[in-house]
């Protein structure tokens, strides 16, 4: 069963349609006027929320977005929700925060992929370390893994250690 239509309030736009990309030439420079005469508003979205289809957002002024998409929608970075004369609000995607991690050796790779494996994580390599994408706090991916880094078989980079 999908989750009911997000209610509108006087104040809220609903959005039902993406109106296009900001990438498609015409609108890129209609959003680029407007732009520059302070007319467009933006709302930052975590990539994992980005598979949602109904969900409430408020852009960098404040205004509150219910967003109702039908199946065949799904938003995007670029996406633009209104389109106005003199008003339009563009979906951004915010960058993918990235735990990287480097394990002893070969077995402990496997450790560390098993437990990436069975806890879902989405992952992707960089050389000789594994870089986890960060759907949540930091430090719970950490704990996931203390036993480890305790010993001594997955380190943090130190460039990572500070965070």
């Amino acid at each position: 069963m999908s989750a009911p239509a997000p209610v509108p309030t006087e104040d809220a736009v609903l959005v039902a349609a993406i109106v296009g990309s900001r990438l498609d030439h015409d609108l890129g420079h209609r959003l680029h006027h407007m732009e520059e005469d302070g007319e467009v508003e933006t709302v930052r979205l975590e990539t994992r929320d980005m598979t949602r289809r109904r969900l409430r957002v408020t852009t960098d002024r404040g205004t509150t977005c219910l967003i109702a998409l039908p199946r065949s929608e799904q938003l995007f970075d670029g996406a633009i929700l209104l389109l106005e004369p003199h008003r339009a609000i563009v979906l951004r995607a915010q960058e993918q925060a990235w735990l990287r991690l480097r394990p002893a050796s070969l077995p402990d790779a496997l450790q560390l992929g098993y437990a990436a494996g069975n806890l879902h994580w989405k992952v992707r390599f960089a050389g000789e370390e594994v870089e986890i994408a960060l759907e949540g706090p930091r430090q719970a991916y950490l704990d996931r893994i203390r036993d480890l880094i305790a010993e001594g078989r997955v380190m943090v980079p130190a460039a990572e250690a500070g965070h």
